[in-house]
């Protein structure tokens, strides 16, 4: 694979609303039912399950997108961050369409088959926005499809196992995208504390960790400072 035509994304998600009380009945009818599945301890309710909802497309919503790419031989990383989801979203589409369109253009992230990738299409429908090309599955093969996942690399065929962007990082010694907050203090951030600058930051940490890993599993040096730029035009 050829790093320069590879396209870096990691997503950050929070519920949908602030706490379980906040769920229409609709809704809450369902959450409840989730919550039933998911519970692994008899103290455990909807209510102190409810910061768990951010891993659910149905019940959460993407409030932060951060992206790298190779342009003018750096890493360029940029990121699109909102409270209003559907404006996220759609600028991100339509940064996609515009200039990674083409087939030689592959996405890549962390586990990203199972969450990012499905997360992203998920709440596009649901927000009446079209899918980019480049995410789109239907009537591919999953062999047609343009996604790379560092995870399912890192596993050689091995479906059983599952191993965290975190220790990869240490592994390979990246420096830990994890020395602020980490995915499950997320909900928390974006609700109670109304950072999503925090959550920006932990998100192009995450973003860079994966494409240096990349450069890792082809036997690439890692990249300096120098070599990476920050854009700050996607807000």
């Amino acid at each position: 694979m050829k790093f320069k035509d590879i396209v870096f994304i990691d997503i950050e998600t929070a519920g949908e609303y602030p706490d379980y009380q906040h769920l229409n009945p609709r809704m809450r009818v369902f959450w409840d039912k989730k919550s039933g599945q998911i519970s692994k301890h008899e103290e455990d309710t909807p209510e102190t399950l409810y910061n768990r909802a951010a891993i659910y497309a149905e019940f959460g919503k993407v409030i932060c997108i951060s992206m790298a790419f190779t342009k003018n031989e750096k890493l360029c990383i940029t990121s699109y961050y909102h409270d209003d989801e559907k404006h996220l979203l759609a600028s991100f589409a339509e940064m996609l369409n515009q200039h990674f369109s083409k087939a030689q253009y592959r996405l890549c992230a962390h586990n990203g088959k199972e969450f990012d990738f499905p997360y992203l299409c998920r709440r596009m429908l649901i927000n009446g926005i079209k899918i980019p090309n480049i995410l789109q599955v239907q009537g591919k093969k999953p062999w047609e499809t343009q996604f790379l996942d560092t995870m399912e690399l890192w596993k050689f065929g091995d479906y059983k196992h599952y191993t965290s962007l975190d220790l990869l990082s240490a592994i390979f010694n990246i420096p830990s995208p994890k020395d602020d907050i980490d995915g499950s203090q997320v909900h928390e951030v974006y609700w109670q504390q109304h950072d999503l600058e925090r959550i920006k930051t932990y998100c192009e940490k995450d973003v860079l960790t994966i494409a240096q890993l990349i450069r890792c599993f082809i036997g690439k040096p890692m990249l300096t400072d120098d070599d990476v730029e920050y854009v700050q035009t996607g807000e």
